[in-house]
């Protein structure tokens, strides 16, 4: 059986008037991503850490923000297509591991849905994806409320050949 672990990082400006969209849910906030997309930093490091794992570039390679044909998409599409990558190297998530890094809102009570949402749009099973929140203690761009980051660490294993 052979295992892969791929890393996932993504960071966005917060700007008053734009949505915040996390996890493929959105949030009540004053402020939202600033992004091509929907700037969903949940799903973009996830992204990225899918096609790290499988050693396929990442996700501004296959989907670049200069590109008119992915501006205003959910980033659930960007995820579902390296979910098809991952489908096709017969790969499968063995778990997700996430800390989702911004002041405000608090992201505890939204925490469930994300997590199941997420694992419907991977179909996976919840207890395999894992969402921690923390904030940054006030320091840099995100503690100023001016920024939200992400990093998310996923373990896959290889299916068995048939």
């Amino acid at each position: 059986m052979e295992v892969r672990v791929g890393l996932g990082f993504d960071i966005h400006r917060l700007e008053e008037g734009k949505k915040l969209v996390i996890g493929g849910v959105e949030i009540p906030s004053e402020k939202g991503f600033v992004a091509h997309s929907d700037g969903d930093i949940l799903f973009h490091a996830l992204t990225d850490a899918i096609l790290g794992a499988l050693g396929y570039g990442d996700i501004g390679e296959l989907f670049p923000d200069n590109d008119p044909n992915y501006k205003n998409l959910p980033s659930e599409f960007f995820l579902k297509e390296a979910k098809k990558i991952l489908d096709d190297k017969k790969y499968k998530i063995v778990n997700i591991d996430s800390v989702i890094i911004i002041e405000k809102p608090k992201i505890m009570p939204y925490r469930q849905r994300i997590i199941e949402n997420t694992a419907k749009v991977l179909g996976i099973e919840k207890e395999r994806v894992f969402v921690k929140a923390k904030t940054n203690e006030k320091l840099d761009s995100i503690g100023k409320q001016e920024a939200a980051a992400c990093y998310v660490v996923i373990l896959l294993k290889q299916e068995d050949k048939e």
